[in-house]
C-alpha cells in the first residue's frame, strides 16, 4: 500500500473525508444489506477500520499526523523503529533530522524516512529499516577500497628490483591506509638488521627514514617474528618499539599495533609494523588487509633480494672472465682496449694477457674463441686458466701453444662443446740496448703489426691452425726485435671485419688499419690501443659488432743492463800522501 491507498482516510479516528456524488463510483454509492441483517459498511469505511491490521504487514513504517503535527496513528513497525513516537505526540525531531537527511542514523540503525502529503493538511510518514543495506554498502564499498589498495601496492611494488628501493615502497606505501606509522625491518645480515620507517605528517607525503640496528639489539617481538614464531598481536609490542625509538614522542597507552611477518623463500624476508593513535584499533578486517598487503611486500622483496644476490654472484664471475690488464715487465710498456659485443654483459670471446717469467721476460697473448656472450666468456676463462698452468712448463711459443691445443680438446670433447679459438702467443725479453726481443707463434690469428721508429708499419709474416680442431695442428712462429719506440700491436677479428662505411657493409680491412696507423709510431702503447678501438668505433658507427680486443707492447728504450757504483780505494803513494783517495 502506498501513500495514494491512504490519502482520503484517517484511520486515527475512523472518520473519512468522503468526496462529492460525481466523483463516488456507482458501487460506493450502493449498499448491501449483512447477512445478519444489519447495514453493511461502504468501502471506504470498511478499509479504514481494517487499516490497523493492513499497516501491521506492512514492511515500512506509518506514521500518520494531524494538520496540526499531532501524531494520530503509529504502526507496529514504527513503534519499533521509532520508539519515542507515541500517538498524541509530534514528529519534530523526526522532521528535522529528515530535512538534512533522508539516511538518517538513529538508534543504532539506519532509517530512511519519506514523507507524503495527505488531504485536509495531514501527512504520512513512512519509515523504512536499510540498515542491511547500508551495510551491505558500506562492506562493498570497503572491500573495493581494499582491492584498489591491494592493486596498487601489486603495481607500485611491481618494479623495485633493488632492495633498498623496495622496502622504502613498503612503508611509503602502508601509511596512511593501514597506518599512522609503518616500520619495516629486514632480516639480519652478517649480524645488522636494516629498518625502514614511514610517518604521517599531515596531508603531506610520508616522509621516510632508515637506520641499521645490531642483530643482538633487536626487539624481542621483532627477533621472534623473524624467526617466523610470532603471532600477529604480541605482549610490550608499542613498549618495545618506543624503545627502539621507532614510535618517537608517544606513549604506549596511545597507540596501537600489529606485527606481521613478510613472507620469503624458506624465511621470512622481513617483519612489518604497523602502529594508529588512539581509537585506531586493528580488526580483524584490518588484520586481514595488513596479512595481504605483508603477502606482496614479501614476494617483492624477496624478488628484489633473489635479484641482488644473482647480480652480485653475476658480478664476480663477469670480473674472474674480464680480461686482465698484463703484468708489468721490465723495458715493456703495455697498452690495451676492451669492447665486448654485448656491452650489458661487459664480457665477450675475446681476451688477453700476460705472465711474468723467471729470467725477466714475460709471456702475453691475445686470442679470440667461437661464439659471443656468456658461453664464449666461460670458456676464454678455461683457457686463460690452462696458460696460467702450462706457461710454467712450457716457455717456448710454439710448444706452448701445442699443449695448449691438447688441453682445449680433452676439455672440448669431454663436455662435448665442439669450441675452438684463434691465438698469437709471443714472448717478449729485454735486450741491454733497450730493445725487445719477440717470439711470436700464431694459431689461425691475424698476424701482429709491428710500427717502426721510421713510421712504416709492417706485418709480420705469421700464420697457423685453429685452437682445439686437430690433435697436431700446424703452428707458425716467427721472431723480431723492437728498437726503443717501436711497438707491437695484436688486435682481434672485431677490429678488421667491423662494418661500415656509406651502406654499412663494407669491411674496415687490414689496409684501413694499416693507413690509421701510419704516422702514430711516437703514440704510448695505451694511447695506440685506445685509438684503435676509436677509429674502430667510427667505422661501425653504431652498429653492432663482434667483440674488440687491442694488444700493444712498445720497447721503452730502459736498458736493462746493472748500475755500476764506483767506490772510493786508497792510492798507493808516497809516505807524505798517505791516506788520499781517488774517485
Amino acid at each position: 500500500m502506498t501513500g495514494a491507498d491512504v490519502r482520503d482516510l484517517d484511520p486515527g479516528d475512523g472518520r473519512s473525508s468522503t468526496p462529492s456524488a460525481a466523483r463516488v463510483p456507482a458501487w460506493r454509492q450502493t449498499t448491501s444489506r449483512s447477512v445478519a441483517g444489519l447495514p453493511a459498511l461502504e468501502p471506504s469505511r470498511q478499509l479504514a477500520l481494517d487499516w490497523p491490521e493492513v499497516a501491521e504487514h506492512l514492511r515500512e513504517g506509518v506514521v500518520v499526523c494531524g494538520p496540526d503535527g499531532t501524531v494520530r496513528h503509529v504502526s507496529p513497525v514504527a513503534q519499533r523503529l521509532l520508539p519515542e513516537v507515541v500517538v498524541g505526540g509530534t514528529l519534530a525531531a523526526v522532521e528535522q533530522l529528515a530535512s538534512l537527511d533522508p539516511h538518517l542514523r538513529h538508534h543504532g540503525r539506519w532509517l530512511r524516512v519519506r514523507r507524503v502529503p495527505l488531504s485536509a493538511g495531514r501527512s504520512c510518514w513512512y519509515v523504512e529499516d536499510v540498515s542491511d543495506r547500508e551495510r551491505r554498502s558500506e562492506e562493498l564499498a570497503a572491500e573495493r577500497s581494499r582491492s584498489a589498495f591491494l592493486t596498487t601496492v601489486g603495481d607500485k611494488l611491481g618494479n623495485p628490483l633493488h632492495p633498498d628501493r623496495a622496502a622504502a615502497a613498503v612503508v611509503r606505501l602502508a601509511v596512511p591506509t593501514l597506518a599512522e606509522v609503518a616500520v619495516l625491518v629486514l632480516a639480519p645480515r652478517s649480524g645488522r638488521a636494516r629498518w625502514w620507517r614511514a610517518s604521517q605528517a599531515g596531508d603531506d607525503t610520508p616522509t621516510v627514514d632508515r637506520g641499521v640496528i645490531a642483530a643482538t639489539e633487536l626487539p624481542p617481538a621483532i627477533a621472534e617474528s623473524l624467526r617466523g614464531n610470532q603471532p600477529h598481536a604480541v605482549d610490550w609490542l608499542v613498549e618495545q618499539a618506543v624503545e627502539a625509538g621507532w614510535l618517537p614522542g608517544v606513549s604506549a597507552t596511545e597507540v596501537a599495533a600489529r606485527l606481521v611477518s613478510l613472507p620469503g623463500r624458506d624465511a621470512p624476508a622481513g617483519v612489518l609494523l604497523v602502529a594508529r593513535g588512539t581509537g585506531g584499533w586493528y580488526g580483524e578486517d584490518d588484520i586481514d588487509l595488513v596479512r595481504a598487503f605483508a603477502a606482496r611486500a614479501g614476494a617483492a622483496l624477496t624478488t628484489a633480494l633473489l635479484y641482488r644476490e644473482q647480480a652480485e654472484v653475476a658480478d664476480m664471475l663477469q670480473a674472474s672472465l674480464l680480461p686482465v690488464e698484463p703484468a708489468a715487465a721490465p723495458g715493456v710498456e703495455w697498452g690495451t682496449a676492451y669492447r665486448p659485443a654485448q656491452a650489458g654483459l661487459r664480457i665477450g670471446g675475446d681476451f688477453y694477457g700476460s705472465h711474468r717469467l723467471p729470467d725477466g721476460g714475460s709471456v702475453f697473448f691475445l686470442g679470440d674463441v667461437s661464439g659471443k656472450g656468456v658461453e664464449a666468456a666461460v670458456f676464454t676463462g678455461q683457457l686463460r686458466q690452462c696458460l696460467h698452468a702450462l706457461h710454467r712448463v712450457e716457455q717456448q711459443p710454439a710448444r706452448l701453444l701445442h699443449l695448449l691445443n691438447d688441453a682445449l680438446l680433452e676439455t672440448t670433447l669431454a663436455h662435448g662443446q665442439g669450441r675452438f679459438a684463434t691465438m698469437v702467443l709471443g714472448v717478449v725479453r729485454p735486450h741491454r740496448d733497450g730493445g725487445l726481443g719477440l717470439t711470436l707463434a700464431g694459431g689461425g690469428h691475424l698476424p701482429p703489426l709491428v710500427l717502426r721508429s721510421s713510421g712504416e708499419v709492417e706485418q709480420l709474416p705469421l700464420n697457423g691452425m685453429l685452437i682445439g680442431v686437430v690433435p697436431d695442428p700446424r703452428i707458425g712462429q716467427v721472431s723480431t726485435r723492437l728498437a726503443p719506440g717501436e711497438t707491437c700491436l695484436l688486435y682481434s677479428d672485431g677490429v678488421t671485419e667491423a662494418r661500415g662505411g656509406r651502406r654499412g657493409e663494407e669491411l674496415l680491412g687490414t689496409d684501413r688499419l694499416v693507413q690509421a696507423l701510419t704516422g702514430c709510431h711516437r703514440m704510448p702503447a695505451p694511447a695506440l690501443a685506445e685509438r684503435i678501438e676509436q677509429v674502430t668505433c667510427d667505422w661501425l658507427a653504431q652498429r653492432d659488432h663482434d667483440d674488440i680486443a687491442v694488444l700493444a707492447l712498445r720497447a721503452t728504450g730502459v736498458a736493462n743492463r746493472p748500475q755500476r757504483h764506483l767506490h772510493a780505494v786508497p792510492t798507493v803513494t808516497g809516505p807524505d800522501q798517505e791516506g788520499a783517495t781517488t774517485r
